[in-house]
């Protein structure tokens, strides 16, 4: 149906409570996704290097800025990963996506890395090196305080007795250690942050920046590593924190989503002038997640009226498939803008509206993302919706000589009601999620198979001991 007024008329657009709300340049923001480091951590999934790198293409063709590709010094498939995405990337594959990789604050990952990437041609400068330690005071002495007691050259008998100042200032020390390490190592580009921002102190991450940056350091990253930001919160250390450096730096805002705020907070970190927002595909992620990269960009373009220059909208619903098969891990037919269900309708109340314009149910435009309007019947269909379908096969009908009536519609539509209250008496619903329980445990590593894999390892270096 062609609305009579403009749209404008009849439903207030959302930007009219957005529109004072200022942002950085479209053009200068940075999508910055983690989906294979930081959304490989989610129990239950792993990638190969070659998966990895697959993804890595995808990411590259929707249009993200910036990828971590893992924790070299950690594992042999990290490496290799590394090594596979940058020869992607010398062969033009990856486009412009800049590439990070994690390394502690310690001279040996470093060392690693580099080792990684000269292997096969790669030199330092050609990636992004994320150096990092811990923030706040719990993680200062409780998590790495021993490390640090090393650093300094301290016995480890001292550990609880010494003040938190100790461990914040030996902590700088660390940090800039490692990144004038890899400066002189030829790394051109580091990213560097200490873990759970959101429970530490402002001021003292302020010093810990400016350290940084004046031992070589290019891009300071602040993360909310547990989740526990309000907007509110974020607002009131990210004001202060972009207030305190030097002006246009960019500066990362590292979110999860442990109350569900990872994509508000995500706003409001970038009202707040952060320039590089970290997401993952499908919000993948340790615990609840991470930022979700759908639900950040179509927030911003559609609440608040910004567009990623570049960003491919449209392929977010194509993106949230692939990643499902990939990860193994389904998203709830619900999820926000990439759900499978979410330009689905049944109800009777409201397939009769969407039948007259979408736009009085769908608030998010189903074309942006890929998507499109469906209709699903069951018990809560209505005969408006019944009898437009009929209508849409009347040759069909006609040829088996029946005819489209309202009758018609009306007892077609109790048969679905009937028939589809009688499929839920089944138990295929449960049988299906079993199936998919079953399936992430035979994948998965249990502490059962821990010792089991103990036994086995001693049981062979006994078989081969002289």
């Amino acid at each position: 149906m062609e609305l009579r007024e403009p749209i404008e008329r009849l439903i207030r657009n959302p930007q009219e409570f957005t529109r004072n709300v200022s942002f950085p340049d479209p053009a200068e923001l940075r999508l910055y996704d983690e989906t294979l480091r930081d959304g490989e951590q989610m129990p239950g999934v792993c990638y190969t290097p070659a998966q990895k790198l697959e993804i890595a293409k995808a990411l590259a063709e929707i249009g993200v800025h910036i990828m971590s590709v893992g924790f070299p010094a950690a594992s042999e498939g990290d490496r290799r990963t590394l090594q596979l995405v940058m020869e992607a990337k010398r062969r033009g594959e990856l486009g412009d996506a800049e590439i990070v990789v994690m390394c502690r604050s310690n001279r040996k990952d470093i060392d690693v890395t580099i080792a990684t990437l000269k292997e096969v041609g790669i030199e330092p400068s050609a990636v992004t090196f994320f150096i990092f330690s811990s923030g706040s005071d719990l993680h200062l002495k409780y998590k790495i305080g021993k490390t640090l007691l090393r650093f300094e050259g301290r016995d480890e008998s001292e550990w609880l007795d010494l003040p938190l100042e100790f461990y914040r200032n030996a902590n700088v020390r660390l940090q800039c250690d490692a990144i004038k390490h890899a400066r002189e190592c030829g790394v051109e580009r580091i990213e560097f942050g200490a873990e759970d921002g959101s429970r530490g102190d402002v001021d003292y991450f302020i010093s810990y920046f400016k350290a940084g940056l004046e031992a070589g350091g290019t891009r300071p990253a602040w993360p909310d590593t547990v989740g526990c930001l309000t907007p509110e919160a974020m607002r009131w250390y990210g004001t202060r924190i972009v207030g305190a450096l030097p002006k246009g730096i960019p500066i990362v805002a590292h979110l999860h989503n442990d109350y569900g705020l990872g994509t508000i907070n995500a706003v409001t970190a970038t009202s707040c002038g952060f320039k590089v927002i970290s997401v993952t595909a499908n919000g993948y992620g340790e615990r609840a997640g991470n930022v979700k990269l759908h639900e950040y960009v179509v927030a911003m373009r559609v609440l608040y009226g910004v567009e990623i220059p570049g960003f491919k909208y449209e392929k977010l619903r194509q993106l949230a498939r692939f990643m499902e098969r990939m990860s193994g891990v389904p998203m709830q037919q619900h999820e926000p803008i990439v759900g499978r269900g979410v330009f689905a309708h049944e109800s009777g109340i409201h397939t009769h509206g969407v039948l007259i314009d979408r736009r009085i149910y769908e608030a998010v435009p189903s074309e942006l993302v890929g998507g499109h309007t469906t209709f699903i019947f069951g018990k809560h269909s209505g005969v408006a919706l019944v009898e437009d379908t009929l209508r849409k096969s009347a040759d069909l009908l006609q040829a088996a000589g029946i005819d489209v009536t309202p009758e018609l519609a009306h007892a077609v539509t109790e048969e679905i009601k009937r028939l589809r209250e009688e499929r839920a008496v089944s138990s295929a619903s449960v049988e299906t999620i079993e199936a998919h329980e079953a399936a992430m445990r035979r994948l998965s590593i249990s502490e059962d198979d821990v010792a089991q894999i103990a036994i086995a390892l001693r049981g062979n270096a006994v078989a081969v001991s002289p």
